[in-house]
């Protein structure tokens, strides 16, 4: 068992995927040249996606696939934004940059969740959207749900009001920093540039501009006997720090991109592989929108009912405004 992993994921397969020009300004990892037309790129990834569920599937791990048809919602298929889920039964909704993801928010995935899992409370913090404040779930925040750490890129995606509320709510603590690439531009999300494992830690130690804030991020991250694996400036765009930890029936998995797996040096994979297989997905076409495998999978937290609620019933979660 490991409080980092879960053994259980959602995933969403798009019909009309392609790059959000919404989200182009600032997401510097996001394709500015797609090769293909709109129904080549939408069938690629809707491919893609299916064989990640499968390929999670066959090592074990639950997988919640969940189709989306609607035309307006390019980036469904990253709903590790839009929601997280936490050990005690809770879920939490966040408040989505871009108008055109706020429409990727659904009550079947929370109904769902609410069905097969014990969900205490939902807490909603989507309604500040209307302020102009935003916190894009395990994207804006990596969490070490061991240590109760939230690591924080800085950046507009994860503004200090949403992040300060949300640890307030969920018992963790904020660990803000700043984190540019090799041009100066800023991370857009924290996710993309680190991963917390059981055992280990993938994280772009010189994207983080203040080497004391630098310093003290290696040694939390290294407190509970964790190995930190630093990651250079062509890793991290090669997706390396997008990964995420998952428990499969014959042990945990790290789960990453075929493109992240062919950057990883020798020695990196060894001390990865210590502890957890190596499971690599082939996404190019997910990609090309600046995001990857972790972004792809919404972790699932929560215990599983030994019961089913049509049959017993279940009391009903509290839905929370914030």
């Amino acid at each position: 068992m490991s409080a980092q992993a879960p053994s259980a994921a959602v995933l969403v397969r798009p019909h009309h995927f392609h790059p959000n020009p919404q989200t182009q300004a600032d997401n510097s990892f996001q394709s500015a040249a797609v090769p293909g037309t709109d129904v080549s790129l939408a069938g690629r990834a809707y491919d893609e996606v299916s064989l990640v569920a499968t390929t999670l599937q066959n090592h074990g791990v639950t997988v919640h696939l969940f189709d989306d048809a609607h035309d307006a919602s390019p980036d469904s298929v990253f709903p590790n934004n839009w929601f997280s889920t936490h050990a005690g039964g809770h879920v939490a909704l966040y408040p989505m940059y871009a108008p055109n993801r706020r429409s990727e928010r659904r009550s079947d995935i929370i109904e769902m969740l609410k069905e097969r899992y014990r969900v205490q409370d939902v807490i909603d913090y989507s309604g500040l959207e209307q302020d102009d404040i935003y916190l894009e779930g395990t994207g804006a925040m990596v969490l070490d749900h061991v240590s109760r750490v939230a690591y924080v890129a800085r950046s507009h995606r994860a503004d200090p009001i949403a992040l300060e509320r949300f640890c307030t709510n969920f018992g963790y603590e904020p660990l803000v920093f700043d984190a540019v690439d090799e041009a100066g531009v800023a991370c857009y999300h924290t996710n993309v540039m680190m991963c917390i494992g059981t055992d280990f830690a993938l994280i772009g130690l010189d994207m983080i501009t203040s080497p004391r804030r630098r310093q003290e991020i290696e040694e939390r991250l290294a407190a509970h006997g964790r190995t930190v694996i630093g990651l250079s400036h062509a890793q991290i765009r090669e997706f390396v720090g997008n990964a995420i930890e998952l428990r499969g029936s014959e042990g945990r998995v790290l789960a990453l991109s075929s493109r992240a797996l062919r950057s990883l040096t020798t020695g990196q994979i060894a001390t990865i592989e210590q502890s957890a297989q190596i499971v690599a997905l082939d996404v190019p076409t997910i990609e090309l929108a600046g995001g990857s495998v972790r972004c792809m999978i919404a972790g699932i937290h929560l215990e599983p009912r030994s019961v089913t609620p049509a049959v017993f019933g279940a009391p009903a979660a509290r839905i929370l405004s914030v």
